[in-house]
């Protein structure tokens, strides 16, 4: 029997629990992989008759954790944002999305430098995981769609996004997913 979005939640939950900081979390990674690889899961879930848009497929009560199906349609290119206090986990499912990660250089505020410190891509089947407050930009072509998983429900934290070009520090609007 593959390994399906019931399990997956149980395992998170069962991890999280046990583990809510950097092992359990790539735990959950390494999971989130294993889910990935059910093609029925990810045609059902995703798949070219998926309905468009952003879709919680489950939010954990008691810890927090959100799983989330991202289904696009368009190319997209993030400016550099962070998650606040939360930590991330993007599963790729279909298409591919590059990453960057970056670091702010300078002191704080309004206004901030920000280094590029690593560039990788996430094909069908991988996982990549973010830190709390860790920044980093997505950019993906027409029709790519993944799986994310966050600590908690993003809508209702603090985030921000980067300007590259001005330098200017936005908070960024709840993502509409609930």
């Amino acid at each position: 029997m593959a390994y399906d979005l019931d399990q997956f939640i149980a395992d998170c939950r069962a991890t999280l629990s046990r583990d809510p900081g950097p092992k359990g979390r790539e735990t959950v990674r390494a999971n989130l992989e294993r889910l990935l690889a059910n093609k029925d899961f990810v045609q059902a879930t995703v798949g070219e008759d998926a309905p468009l848009g952003l879709k919680v497929l489950y939010e954990d009560h008691d810890l927090g954790f959100q799983v989330l199906a991202h289904v696009n349609d368009k190319a997209r290119k993030s400016p550099p944002h962070d998650h606040g206090k939360s930590w991330a986990i993007y599963g790729q499912a279909t298409g591919y999305t590059d990453m960057i990660e970056w670091e702010r250089v300078d002191k704080g505020g309004d206004r901030a430098e920000l280094k590029e410190i690593k560039r990788y891509r996430l094909a069908p089947g991988d996982a990549g995981i973010y830190a709390d407050g860790a920044i980093h930009s997505i950019d993906y072509p027409d029709r790519a769609r993944f799986i994310r998983v966050t600590g908690t429900n993003l809508d209702r934290i603090e985030r921000v996004r980067f300007d590259l070009k001005t330098g200017a520090v936005q908070q960024m609007t709840p993502q509409q997913a609930t």
